[in-house]
């Protein structure tokens, strides 16, 4: 058989292994986002950087393809949604109030900010606050434009992130380094509730609903807990990058 009819083969396989990739992740986006955006469009995005990652794969850099593949697929997926610009200026606005909110209790206390003292920064009640978490949970999403690594347009390619650090390039060793050691610190000072909900749904994958009877709480609850993380998060992330 020849070389080209050989590696066409691979691809196909390869494809046909990993699409099921494209639909969890692309309902692992959707299950936070408002009715009216289509899962299906999130599917036919996750398809294309599926491909992208089939044409862009390099065996030699030591990265396994499902974890090449997850990243683009969920670019991809991403880039889509901002295409669709489906965020409102108000969802947007009660987002960057949250996060300033988080960041400004927490500098001042030393200490994770707790509901009543954010609900006060921004002149409302708990119960308002959690109704803004719960509105806004879709817009709490981490990636690593907002931990300060710019994107391949911008320097940095986000792909350069998963090199092996033992690898030929240390500066993007060293910036992954300092990257894992910012997230680490972010994440280790979040109260444990917190922390769990961080583990179980990005790194056991649960859904809100499953993380919802781990904790005896319902899936609401988990939302809103999961917005206010998010939020927290990006408000320390942002100062660390400042320092």
């Amino acid at each position: 058989m020849k070389t080209s009819e050989t590696a066409r083969i691979d691809r196909e396989k390869l494809l046909n292994d990993h699409m099921h990739l494209v639909k969890i992740i692309a309902y692992q986006v959707a299950v936070n986002l408002p009715p009216h955006v289509d899962v299906n469009d999130l599917i036919g995005a996750g398809m294309i950087g599926l491909m992208e990652a089939l044409e862009r794969f390099d065996a030699g850099r030591g990265v396994q393809f499902n974890t090449y593949a997850s990243i683009r697929v969920r670019g991809a997926i991403m880039d889509e949604l901002r295409s669709m610009d489906w965020m409102t200026r108000s969802m947007r606005d009660k987002s960057n109030n949250l996060e300033r909110a988080y960041g400004e209790v927490e500098r001042r206390t030393g200490r994770p900010a707790e509901a009543e003292e954010v609900a006060k920064a921004l002149h409302i009640s708990t119960e308002e606050l959690h109704s803004m978490l719960s509105e806004v949970a879709s817009l709490g999403v981490l990636n690593l434009e907002d931990m300060g690594v710019a994107g391949s347009d911008e320097g940095m390619d986000i792909l350069d992130c998963i090199k092996d650090p033992n690898g030929a390039d240390p500066v993007a060793a060293a910036k992954l380094m300092e990257l894992k050691k910012t997230v680490s610190e972010a994440v280790a000072g979040l109260p444990e509730k917190e922390k769990l909900i961080i583990a179980l749904y990005y790194y056991d994958e649960l859904t809100l609903k499953e993380i919802g009877k781990v904790m005896e709480i319902t899936e609401s609850r988990v939302c809103q807990l999961h917005s206010q993380t998010m939020h927290r998060l990006k408000a320390r992330l942002k100062g660390f990058m400042a320092e």
